[in-house]
């Protein structure tokens, strides 16, 4: 069908007295609105699906890992406040214990989609976090520099809600699109888009029987006798995240275009149809699976990579091969580099298993920062970015994506939040010496000997 333009005139309410407003409500925005809010800001926190936790609710993608790098843990205040809380409570799988955030290397958790909606419900509900749900922003007020205002669309229609401080945590970077902060797009600045998965839950599973470790062989003789629809070999398959039931990721959807609405559509209707596929691949060929039962698919998709914005300093692999440190980091992470097949050639995944298990693995120990100008868009006064739409290079950002990652730059972004509008400083000039103490009495992990009140930045963006 033709496109052809239109012009939208109206008057509609207006609202102020937020310190801040977040447009997402994953692990990187309910870590802002969580951590600004105990500072006692005023926060609204916008969610365009009706839970908040993001690809780990929305997308069930129920799984954390490695939050320890085998000698103690890499993460702190926020989100490991929320994986003990969640352990408490009971919503970590079984045979999972507090070693696998403490001690254990190259370890992950599954966890109970559910019980973490009502946690970070909870959460909100005692900082004081106003949350929308079913709400989008879908336009901005802007200078060149700043934001005035954003305005957003509901039930209720259009309002205009004034914001003197404001982090983009949508995953897919699409407030700092809307304000033409500089980014880099997947399929338009890069030669390939990394291709999501819809995940879903299945239950049913005998874990008296099955095994990971089983599910590699299992694929490859189900390619040999022509089971799947695609030759794809690289499946990562079932992980656990209650007594008789696993998140499924499986079913990659190459080519799928996260910021093209049409892609985006027929991608969701494709990965139905592979999730009943792999389904009936596990009840077929691997043990313990022969009773598996497919539950539910996921309400969004499970995009690995779509927009990035360019950021005061872009974290790229020279920086995770140094295992390197910064004054100004705001978290430290272990996460290995993930980039999943682009395409479902034998190629393609000696390529993946090549780089996955390469001499750049971390070893027991070690770990690298995430710096604070990764958060902030090149030049932005007070815009903030939080998760997987962060600055950083393709490689690193296949690490850093993952919802710990996360929910410490959410962290970190609803913290320098309110220290600038506290102390009148900019994000793009922000004191980095006082946000990290801030941070570390959150109880943030940050070893770092030396602080500066400048941040890191990248050459390009030295002022």
């Amino acid at each position: 069908m033709a496109s052809q333009t239109y012009t939208l005139k109206r008057q509609i309410r207006r609202e102020s007295g937020y310190d801040l407003v977040i447009a997402g409500g994953g692990p990187g925005g309910c870590g802002a609105a969580i951590a600004a809010a105990r500072l006692g800001a005023k926060v609204l926190l916008l969610e365009s699906s009706g839970c908040l936790g993001g690809m780990g609710s929305s997308a069930l993608v129920a799984a954390w890992s490695h939050m320890s790098n085998g000698s103690e843990a890499v993460i702190g205040g926020l989100m490991r406040e929320l994986v003990e809380a969640m352990y408490q409570r009971g919503f970590i799988a079984p045979s999972y214990d507090d070693r696998y955030w403490t001690s254990m290397h190259n370890r992950g958790v599954g966890y109970n989609a559910e019980g973490y909606k009502l946690l970070l419900d909870e959460w909100c509900s005692a900082a004081g976090v106003e949350v929308r749900f079913f709400t989008r922003v879908i336009d901005a007020d802007c200078s060149e520099d700043s934001v005035r205002g954003v305005i957003i669309h509901n039930v209720e229609g259009y309002a205009y809600i004034d914001s003197p401080t404001v982090i983009d945590a949508t995953g897919d970077g699409l407030l700092a699109a809307i304000c033409a902060a500089p980014s880099r797009r997947a399929g338009v600045d890069t030669p390939h888009i990394m291709p999501p998965t819809l995940c879903s839950l299945q239950t049913g599973i005998d874990y008296k029987v099955f095994h990971r470790h089983l599910q590699q062989a299992a694929v490859e003789r189900a390619l040999d006798e022509g089971f799947f629809s695609q030759p794809d070999r690289h499946v990562p398959g079932l992980f656990r995240s209650g007594s008789h039931h696993a998140t499924m990721n499986a079913g990659h959807l190459f080519g799928m275009d996260a910021l093209n609405i049409a892609s985006l559509s027929e991608g969701m209707r494709q990965g139905r149809r592979l999730a009943w596929e792999y389904n009936a691949f596990f009840r077929r060929y691997v043990p313990g699976c022969e009773e598996m039962e497919l539950v539910t698919t996921a309400a969004s998709m499970g995009v690995r990579e779509s927009r990035r914005i360019i950021g005061e300093y872009e974290l790229n692999y020279a920086d995770y091969q140094a295992r390197r440190h910064f004054p100004d980091q705001i978290a430290i992470y272990c996460k290995q580099t993930d980039i999943h097949v682009y395409a479902p050639t034998p190629e393609e995944y000696q390529r993946y298993r090549e780089e996955f298990e390469s001499a750049d693995l971390l070893a027991a120990g070690e770990s690298y920062g995430i710096p604070y100008g990764i958060l902030v868009p090149r030049g932005w006064a007070n815009l903030w970015v939080a998760g997987r739409c962060c600055s950083s290079d393709l490689k690193v950002n296949g690490a850093i994506r993952d919802q710990p990652a996360c929910l410490m730059m959410g962290q970190a972004a609803g913290s320098a939040a309110v220290q600038a509008l506290h102390l009148g400083q900019r994000a793009d000039q922000l004191d980095t010496q006082a946000l990290i103490c801030t941070l570390r009495d959150q109880g943030a992990n940050l070893p770092q000997a030396n602080l500066s009140p400048t941040m890191t930045r990248s050459q390009a963006s030295q002022p």
